[in-house]
């Protein structure tokens, strides 16, 4: 992509209405613009990142075993009445009438919808375990939608639901999920750690909230420091075997870390030592809950078991807020100059900048450049304006893309060009093919 044909309407100023950084840096990014209170319309840029952490999520969800589906985002009010969550919800819920004056509801979550797919179809033992997905559109209609895509109106999020025969089965799934979604973080740059946490209005026993940790977080964690030194990594994992499974929860959710919600003070006192009691702020980027049987009792949702008894399926639900982690990973990383985006989730892998657009040798660097990237499978964006260097310079940094290869006459002379990290500032001056290999390495486990 070359940036005089590309849409991307940076800001100059901060927007008045953004309190906080994600806020304002995707705003002036040209990432997002707000079309009502708590709900926007993803620009380019910000499109391209929402596409990738989707991607991610999916590829990490079907890793381990779960399948994807897509569910509406009007829902019957008759399902939800069914679980005796229509009128419980409250009023975030919005609720609607069609011609016909049927009652609908824009849904803020699915476990009434997939529970009667799951009923409608499935009726013996053998099918199970089974867990099932989708990335979809939610409303929640928040009082006070502030803070940009971190607490809006409208989002995209991840839920799966688990079905399975029995409470130890269940809770497999459960193992299962928060492996996954230790992953699915860890190839997005960020470190978001379990907490035992409050199920709300999912209801059920077993829950653990992912947070992320910054200043801007809306909930109080206190959490044992040595928990900030674990890693997932890139260790292989067989989803299919329980104790592998519930070995990574013990290793991760062993040592004390709560959110306010449940947080413990005597128990914080007694199992951390002082010098690693910490309390910090956290963002909520997913959350996995264990209900037993709260849906599949009063809508019906049975099976079969192998002595010819029907018992109804154990549950669970499982959500990861998509449109919302843009907002975690731009608090966990930036700084006064704009976006560093971690390398899995980057709009564009590199930026090439011409210091001297017009110049023929400059100018066919710049394209050789682009298309020996493009050769390796990645995506680059060539800024081709006709602009100072400090402009340019200033737009790479605003939004954030991980390299930079800056081109111009000076070095072209010297047979380099300059490759440059957005995170620690360093730059190296090496051959154009030296730069294109050099990216193509540093990408290889992001591709």
């Amino acid at each position: 992509m070359r940036l005089s044909r590309y849409f991307l309407p940076v800001l100059k100023e901060t927007p008045s209405e953004a309190q906080i950084v994600s806020h304002r840096l995707m705003l002036r990014a040209g990432m997002i613009r707000q079309q009502a209170a708590g709900i926007y319309s993803w620009l380019p840029l910000g499109f391209k990142v929402l596409r990738r952490i989707e991607q991610i999520v999916h590829e990490e969800q079907q890793r381990a075993g779960h399948i994807p589906l897509l569910m509406p985002t009007l829902q019957p009010a008759d399902l939800w009445r069914e679980s005796g969550r229509y009128e419980a919800y409250g009023e975030e819920m919005l609720r609607i009438k069609d011609r016909h004056k049927r009652d609908l509801l824009y849904g803020p979550t699915n476990e009434e919808m997939i529970t009667d797919i799951f009923r409608s179809h499935v009726s013996s033992y053998k099918d199970l375990p089974l867990t099932l997905y989708h990335i979809q559109w939610k409303f929640r209609d928040e009082i006070r939608p502030r803070f940009g895509v971190m607490r809006g109106r409208e989002f995209l999020m991840k839920d799966g639901y688990n079905f399975d025969l029995t409470y130890e089965d269940a809770m497999h799934a459960y193992n299962r999920h928060l492996v996954s979604y230790l992953r699915s973080y860890e190839r997005m740059g960020l470190q978001a750690i379990p907490m035992r946490a409050e199920s709300g209005p999912i209801g059920g026993d077993d829950t653990h909230e992912f947070l992320v940790l910054a200043e801007t977080g809306e909930s109080e964690v206190f959490y044992d420091s040595e928990i900030t030194d674990l890693r997932f990594g890139d260790r292989a994992i067989d989803y299919d075997d329980v104790a592998q499974c519930r070995a990574v929860l013990e290793e991760f959710t062993s040592r004390y870390a709560r959110t306010d919600d449940t947080h413990d003070a005597a128990a914080f006192e007694a199992q951390v030592p002082e010098e690693r009691r910490r309390s910090a702020r956290g963002i909520e980027v997913g959350q996995i809950f264990y209900f037993g049987t709260k849906y599949s009792e009063p809508m019906g949702a049975t099976v079969v078991n192998d002595k010819g008894e029907r018992v109804p399926v154990h549950m669970g639900s499982h959500g990861i807020g998509v449109s919302r982690l843009l907002g975690a990973i731009i608090e966990a990383s930036h700084d006064e100059n704009g976006i560093i985006w971690p390398e899995g989730v980057t709009p564009f892998h590199a930026g090439i900048v011409n210091l001297k657009q017009g110049d023929g040798a400059a100018d066919a660097a710049c394209e050789s450049l682009y298309s020996a990237l493009k050769a390796k499978g990645l995506d680059p964006l060539y800024d081709d304006r006709e602009e100072r260097a400090g402009a340019k310079f200033a737009t790479m940094d605003l939004i954030g893309l991980p390299w930079r290869i800056t081109v111009g006459p000076r070095g072209l002379k010297n047979g380099v060009v300059e490759l440059t990290s957005r995170r620690t500032g360093e730059s190296e001056e090496l051959s154009a093919d030296a730069a294109v290999d050099r990216l193509a390495q540093i990408y290889a486990p992001h591709l």
